[in-house]
């Protein structure tokens, strides 16, 4: 693909989503990483080759789109930030407080329905959109560095909660990342991509059970092995 008629960001990239699965995709700064998700959700087309997502009873591509920043309504509360993604889904108004009120749970807003953006925490904004997100009720989920804003505690404790609503909904995702360790942690199958043109260099296995405790995991010689191969993988196409 390329950008602008003038500079080729990827090529030669092929790859499958199975049903359920957590994919991640690493690689230096500028290799497409965003572009590919751009790609699969229809907000970018590509120069060359062609992106298959499965359309359910012939409906629009059921693909959900998380970005780094929240991008959170300003003037709507958090409830009405997540009915955003029950509109999209033509959840009809009688029956959206009932989902709202089951997310908040979910996400451990239940006393901040009525909040605004200005008053959370950059984590808690990013629940919201999270929130959003699986209002929407997407088959695949895109999320593209979704906590790359937030500290690292916060950062970690997002997985986990990210890891547990995956673990009960079993959506597809592909998660876009620099960070290695998080890649490994939440994924059961990580891409690493070459530099510009992007390419995928190499593709690795997580063999690493579950359920996983994002800080038990990271303690394993499986774990560190495998961030060492990727982290190599990385430095050699920078």
């Amino acid at each position: 693909m390329s950008y602008d008629g003038r500079m080729d960001v990827l090529r030669d990239v092929d790859f499958s989503l199975g049903q359920g699965e957590f994919l991640s995709v690493v690689g230096p700064s500028g290799c497409g990483k965003s572009t590919i998700l751009r790609l699969i959700s229809g907000l970018a087309q590509a120069t060359a080759g062609k992106v298959e997502v499965p359309q359910r009873a012939g409906a629009p591509a059921n693909v959900g789109f998380m970005f780094q920043r929240d991008a959170l309504l300003p003037w709507a509360d958090v409830s009405e930030n997540i009915a955003v993604g029950l509109d999209c889904a033509g959840v009809p108004r009688e029956r959206q407080p009932e989902r709202i009120k089951a997310l908040l749970v979910l996400l451990g807003l239940a006393e901040f329905g009525q909040y605004y953006p200005r008053a959370l925490s950059g984590g808690m904004r990013q629940r919201v959109a999270l929130g959003r997100l699986l209002a929407y009720d997407p088959e695949i989920m895109l999320m593209d560095e979704p906590f790359g804003a937030l500290d690292a505690q916060t950062k970690i404790l997002m997985g986990y909660e990210l890891l547990r609503i995956w673990t009960d909904h079993r959506k597809s995702v592909v998660f876009v990342t620099h960070d290695i360790e998080e890649a490994i942690g939440l994924s059961d199958r990580v891409l690493v991509m070459s530099g510009r043109p992007g390419r995928i260099k190499a593709e690795y296995r997580v063999d690493l059970p579950r359920p996983r405790d994002l800080r038990a995991v990271r303690k394993l010689p499986a774990f560190h092995q495998l961030s060492e191969r990727i982290w190599q993988d990385i430095v050699e196409t920078a």
